[in-house]
């Protein structure tokens, strides 16, 4: 049976990392409370937040396995741990995955074909893995790294036609246009986009997305909580919100996920911003200070406004 995504926020879940560079799992099980805590609606795990590219087959299936034994009932999650080039370790690696409980296994965009290779190939190849996994919802993630393969409206329909068990697209195209053109293509379908862009996030909305799965869930997600359940009902604070949030997604820019890590340990949880996929040396105390003040205004904001 497919389970169907239920709307919302889905932060791109970090990994923790001990000072001698292993998996901190204290940290790991504080930040899924910590997310339950502040409203989520599930969870986006091994992805790249994640440091996927930067953990062994083995590291990414006991991670996965410690969050489906240790997250809270509520949390829905999705995840990947696709980086695989190899098909049949693709499927290989998938089944692993999906025999941990997960609520939908979802295929990075870029591991089906090459930079410079034309959709037919993707295509072929994405039908190959999907049909030889056990009965699970789908997804697809258009992973900036290492190149960004943005799904066409077009081959989302296809897929849609092809597997009924799509559910979950994470958008990284940045642009109202192509997602417009893209609810379109999947208009009739459960096949559901969630905008990972900020600042087009509540326009997206407007125009059908389901919810949001950025990075920036690793800051403040109660807030973007707010704007996915509220901005119908309440129109001009969700404008606000949407000015807020935006704007602090500059952020994205500045050492993420180090500056993520520091930002969880502002907020009470005992996480080093070590990082296998960036130097954590070069976050300078300026930078950590345009942290601080980011913290401090949105606990003053979430005041002002009773998040």
């Amino acid at each position: 049976m497919f389970k169907t995504i239920p709307n919302g926020v889905y932060p791109t879940m970090l990994t923790p990392f001990t000072e001698d560079n292993r998996i901190d799992y204290n940290a790991v099980e504080q930040l899924l409370n910590w997310y339950s805590e502040r409203n989520v609606d599930g969870i986006f795990a091994i992805c790249q937040s994640s440091e996927i590219f930067y953990l062994s087959f083995e590291e990414k299936l006991e991670l996965i396995r410690f969050i489906m034994n240790h997250k809270p009932k509520e949390i829905t999650v999705v995840a990947s741990g696709h980086t695989s080039d190899n098909l049949k370790t693709q499927i290989e690696e998938a089944k692993a995955y999906i025999q941990t409980g997960i609520d939908a296994y979802v295929f990075i965009s870029n591991r089906f074909a090459k930079e410079d290779e034309d959709d037919s190939i993707f295509l072929r190849n994405i039908e190959y893995v999907a049909n030889s996994l056990p009965e699970i919802s789908l997804g697809i993630y258009e992973c900036p790294y290492p190149y960004k393969r943005l799904m066409k409206p077009e081959i989302l329909n296809t897929l849609a036609s092809m597997q009924s068990s799509f559910r979950f697209l994470k958008d990284t195209c940045c642009n109202l246009d192509i997602i417009k053109e893209k609810l379109e293509a999947l208009k009739g379908t459960q096949f559901k986009i969630f905008n990972a862009n900020s600042a087009t996030l509540l326009e997206s909305l407007k125009l059908g997305c389901s919810g949001f799965s950025g990075v920036m869930a690793n800051f403040h997600p109660e807030i973007y909580s707010w704007i996915c359940k509220n901005f119908q009902n309440e129109p001009e604070k969700a404008q606000r919100v949407q000015d807020f949030v935006g704007f602090f997604s500059v952020a994205e820019c500045q050492m993420y996920p180090v500056n993520a890590k520091y930002y969880l340990s502002l907020d009470g949880l005992d996480i080093s911003y070590k990082c296998r996929a960036i130097n954590a040396d070069k976050f300078t105390k300026n930078r950590q200070m345009e942290i601080e003040q980011m913290h401090n205004l949105t606990k003053a904001y979430k005041e002002k406004y009773g998040f």
